[in-house]
């Protein structure tokens, strides 16, 4: 009797076989495995993570010096020439009343006529610069010191209040910033301030 049932069971099963061969449920079937296995392969590998690269270190860029030593306040470090003006006007390091007296003052906190960044000179608008007004952008300013000849064009003219600090501000190239009492035929304090701003075009250096 055992025996019996387990032949009909084998009877039933290969039965079942042919049938779900021979059927539809073989194709669904068959597909299904074939779906299944493909999109396993076809799912890309976990992507390693690359570590951040180290943060990159910003490059200040330094001031260009060319003067060995700062002169003494005081001391002259050479001649503004204007050429629209046919003048030349001798420069002296510090803007305090001595110097204003005798020519042109070196704003002692900025750089030296040549070096990168904003060099300032000021001076009074009833003696040295009585005629600045006369000059404007597109002209040329020339600055002649110990370590060369420095020609500067005038890119922009500006008309600043007397406590405007931007005229002493840094620069990220050479600057030659020129300014004086506005207007120039005011009495008494002037209120303003007339700015010539120029970038420096030419570099002749002395040899040593």
């Amino acid at each position: 009797m055992k025996r019996f049932i387990l032949l009909a069971a084998a009877v039933g099963l290969i039965g079942f076989g042919t049938w779900l061969a021979g059927t539809n449920a073989f194709k669904f079937l068959t597909g299904y495995m074939i779906f299944t296995v493909n999109k396993a392969s076809s799912e890309p590998a976990p992507v390693k993570q690359e570590e951040a690269p180290p943060p990159v270190k910003e490059k200040r860029e330094t001031k260009t010096v060319i003067y060995e030593k700062r002169p003494e306040e005081g001391e002259i470090i050479g001649d503004l020439i204007i050429p629209k003006l046919d003048a030349t006007l001798p420069i002296y390091h510090g803007t305090d009343e001595d110097e204003l007296e005798k020519g042109v003052g070196h704003y002692a906190g900025s750089v030296l006529p040549g070096e990168k960044d904003n060099s300032v000179l000021s001076g009074h608008r009833d003696t040295v610069f009585r005629r600045l007004g006369e000059v404007g952008k597109g002209d040329l300013l020339i600055v002649n010191t110990s370590m060369g000849e420095f020609t500067y064009k005038i890119r922009k003219v500006r008309i600043v209040d007397a406590d405007d600090r931007t005229v002493i501000v840094p620069k990220p190239r050479a600057t030659l910033t020129v300014t004086t009492c506005y207007p120039f035929r005011y009495i008494g304090d002037a209120p303003d301030r007339y700015i010539l701003v120029a970038d420096l075009i030419e570099s002749k250096k002395y040899e040593e």
